[in-house]
């Protein structure tokens, strides 16, 4: 729920402030809302289809990631002036919510992909809160709008490495499940 909350403020202020870096947050707030209600879903779920919800999680963290970098090149293309107090006041926000999330779900850090990726997001959010934070003072101080843009690709290359790492942390589950039966790691293979 805060999540989803959070995605909606943002992705409204964000647009009000012409900001990369909020737009970004915004988005990660979303899929994060989706991806806490999915491995809420399948938790007492074998382990298969828990690392099956981690591959759709993580496939969804790297769409995501794309999106996002390809916004931030648009708004270093049209040279967009964010509004750096909005930036901020957001951000701060934004990084409160987080911060208690991520502290919820810091038991789940070292736990299966599933879990695991749970921490991530809540993990990713927090630095991403931070940078949009720094982006603002970089705005605010500059004038320019290439602090913010900076910081929206930074997220977006997180977005990139989280998703990755969940996908492979997956891929690393679904194939000892496949073993230990003795079936194909992946349908159609002959491993």
């Amino acid at each position: 729920m805060i999540n989803a909350v959070f995605f909606a403020a943002e992705i409204v202020m964000g647009v009000m402030a012409g900001s990369a870096a909020l737009q970004a947050d915004a988005l990660d707030f979303f899929g994060d809302a989706a991806n806490y209600a999915i491995s809420l879903s399948v938790a007492s779920m074998a382990l298969a289809w828990r690392s099956r919800a981690a591959m759709l999680k993580g496939a969804t963290m790297l769409t995501f990631a794309c999106w996002v970098l390809g916004n931030t090149a648009w708004h270093a293309w049209v040279g967009t002036l964010p509004q750096a107090e909005t930036m901020g006041i957001v951000g701060a926000l934004a990084l409160i919510a987080n911060a208690g999330v991520a502290g919820m779900f810091w038991r789940f850090r070292g736990g299966d992909a599933n879990m695991r990726s749970v921490w991530i997001c809540a993990r990713n959010d927090a630095i991403g809160n931070l940078a949009v934070l720094l982006a603002a003072l970089g705005v605010f101080g500059t004038g320019t709008g290439w602090p913010d843009v900076a910081v929206a690709a930074i997220m977006g290359g997180l977005g990139l490495h989280g998703g990755w790492q969940i996908v492979c942390h997956a891929q690393r589950e679904r194939q000892g499940v496949s073993h230990r039966r003795g079936e194909p790691a992946i349908p159609g293979s002959a491993a």
